[in-house]
């Protein structure tokens, strides 16, 4: 097998955990750090896909995602703690 689908594999399986996180978690913050857990592990896999697949396109979409991924994690942490967002 090759390293690089073990290591989707295995980073397939962490971001279903967290998604276990997310849905269970016990308080807003708990879902927002598997939230944000999940986006890394997305954004890694869209990128060990790029070089397996040796299409270099998907860095960008990588970079998208990665981009996207915090600004909403901000976002809703901005929000859970009663913060002004132009602030």
């Amino acid at each position: 097998m090759n390293a690089f689908l073990i290591l989707i594999y295995v980073l397939s399986a962490t971001s279903l955990l967290s998604l276990v996180r997310i849905v269970i978690g016990p308080t807003h913050f708990d879902r927002l750090i598997g939230l944000n857990l999940m986006v890394f592990n997305i954004t890694v896999i869209i990128a060990t896909l790029a070089v397996l697949l040796d299409r270099y396109v998907y860095f960008d979409v990588a970079l998208v995602y990665a981009i996207l991924g915090f600004v909403s994690v901000i976002a809703i942490s901005k929000y859970l703690t009663g913060r002004e967002l132009h602030r």
